[in-house]
């Protein structure tokens, strides 16, 4: 059986971006991570302990985009991704998606998102 947990528009600001401006300014940035797991035998025991907690998988990925400034989102995706899975054993497969908010293109637009989806055995 193959579960999905999400969480969607994590948000922070950071400093990512190729423009000095980026990295000296920063912007907002949004995450969202689903998680593919068998979350079976904790939804019948009413466990925990028997799935992915989805708090710490929040506070890792706010920290792990908070402490290096990349020039890419695709960069820190990738990280993000590789990271979740080496630390979550629960985890079979990620999707990582990144939007940089207000992205300096010379004309409006919303954002920009990049996705990375990886197995584990992708490792």
């Amino acid at each position: 059986m193959e579960n999905i947990i999400r969480i969607k528009k994590a948000t922070f600001y950071a400093y990512h971006g190729v423009l000095s401006e980026e990295q000296s300014v920063g912007g907002k940035f949004e995450a969202d991570v689903d998680i593919y797991t068998n979350f079976l035998a904790a939804a019948n025991k009413d466990s925990l302990k028997e799935t992915v907690n989805y708090d710490k998988v929040y506070k890792f990925v706010y920290q792990l985009a908070l402490e290096q400034k990349y020039h890419l989102i695709e960069t820190l995706a990738a990280k993000i991704a590789d990271e979740l899975l080496k630390t979550f054993p629960l985890i079979e497969k990620v999707a990582v998606r990144i939007r940089k908010n207000n992205p300096p293109l010379g004309g409006v637009v919303d954002c920009v998102e990049v996705e990375v989806i990886k197995q584990r055995d992708e490792l």
